[in-house]
């Protein structure tokens, strides 16, 4: 909480150009308040001419009319120096905006000379070359395997395509089975023994039948 009411600011940076506008505006400002104290007491005077010439005192009321007319024409002097004012605060304001516009134009042409150094215009017709060398070896890959599907392999290619975008799946080819042998149902019969095999079971016989 110390750091964050503690912390400094910074100080605004006033220029001359501010200065100047800051003294128009308050010379603006005082005529303004002369100029409606100056309507209030030609008023008053008005009124009192009036109230003069019905009490018969003619010389006294021209004389204050007339002194009325000389603070007209200081009115309208001061009207012609608040707009002089006025119109010399909107030219130094529209000044510093026309200098603000000038100092991003002139980055802005920093930024741009920085870039076409980095990025030549060689380095750009590389670069395009390039490109339109790929683009043309794709287009030779796409001709080389058009050429080697037949018109059913590319029928095939779009059902399969049409199906995908519709959310099918793809039917698969049968795969052909052979067919197996069947099973006999009745058991095989054993095969004979050879002679030889005959001959040595012959004496164990023998021997269990005595």
């Amino acid at each position: 909480m110390g750091n964050i009411f503690g912390r400094k600011r910074r100080p605004t940076r006033v220029t001359e150009q501010d200065r100047a506008i800051l003294q128009l505006k308050q010379q603006r400002d005082k005529l303004k308040q002369y100029q409606k104290k100056i309507t209030l007491q030609l008023e008053k005077e008005r009124l009192l001419a009036k109230q003069l010439l019905k009490d018969g005192k003619k010389e006294k009321a021209l004389l204050l009319l007339k002194k009325k007319r000389y603070q007209d024409q200081l009115l309208d002097k001061t009207e012609n120096q608040i707009s002089n004012l006025e119109r010399m605060v909107q030219d130094i304001e529209f000044a510093q905006i026309e200098m603000k516009v000038i100092e991003g134009l002139k980055v802005g042409n920093e930024c741009l000379k920085k870039m076409h150094e980095v990025m030549s215009i060689e380095e750009v017709e590389r670069i395009m070359d390039e490109t339109q060398d790929a683009i043309e070896y794709q287009r030779q890959i796409d001709d080389m395997l058009a050429g080697s599907l037949t018109q059913e392999d590319e029928d095939a290619v779009l059902a399969e395509l049409e199906a995908i975008t519709q959310g099918e799946e793809v039917e698969l080819p049968e795969v052909p089975t052979e067919s197996l042998p069947e099973v006999p149902e009745e058991e095989p019969e054993p095969e004979p023994e050879p002679e030889r095999e005959r001959a040595k079971k012959q004496p164990e016989r023998e021997m269990l039948a005595a």
